[in-house]
């Protein structure tokens, strides 16, 4: 049974997987909100909305070194894979996954920052049933699972990190809002949780 991250919890990823982990996916899913107002006009709402996934990785110094996202949709050393963008929010369950290679992330690598950002520029009153999901992606097995549907004016989001503690990878959720159009803009807010 996954567990249901509250913002600030960390986990252990392998005991929570109930073992030894190779491969991860982050999955990211949303639905864009029902239309809200007079005659369904409602500031945006029933409008497509582009939600963004990327991972930022960093060093012991806490620096960027790579970034994967829809510009850039696999890490120089080809640890990490995002599968593509999804623009609409369209379909069931996860709408854009990134796939992480626990094994093959470079030593230097010390923490994954996951970040959403609306690409569109709507704020988070547009979408509901928001998460960020973590599974085994050879077992398919759910591990952790975070809400992001707190609806707001923010247009972006830090989800969640994986980073390296004691010789495992642990998974801290984040959850904290803020503003911009790709994970760039948030890199000011992402510094003090390395």
């Amino acid at each position: 049974m996954a567990v249901n991250l509250q913002k600030g919890q960390k986990i252990s990823l392998e005991k929570e997987a109930g073992g030894a982990l190779s491969r991860v996916t982050m999955g990211l899913g949303w639905d864009v909100a029902k239309s809200k107002g007079f005659f369904g006009f409602g500031g945006g709402a029933g409008q497509p909305v582009d939600l963004d996934a990327s991972v930022v990785l960093f060093d012991e110094s806490n620096r960027p070194i790579d970034v994967v996202w829809f510009r850039q949709l696999k890490s120089k050393d080809g640890s990490i894979v995002h599968t593509g963008d999804n623009r609409t929010g369209a379909g069931e369950g996860d709408d854009e996954q990134i796939v992480v290679d626990l094994r093959s992330v470079p030593p230097q690598v010390k923490s994954l920052v996951f970040t959403v950002n609306s690409f569109t520029g709507q704020n988070f009153s547009t979408v509901e049933n928001a998460f960020c999901r973590i599974f085994d992606t050879g077992s398919s097995k759910e591990i952790a699972r975070y809400d992001l549907s707190v609806q707001g004016s923010h247009t972006a989001q830090i989800m969640a990190k994986l980073y390296r503690h004691n010789g495992e990878w642990k998974m801290h959720a984040i959850g904290e809002n803020g503003s911009g159009r790709t994970f760039d803009d948030l890199m000011p807010l992402i510094t003090p949780h390395l």
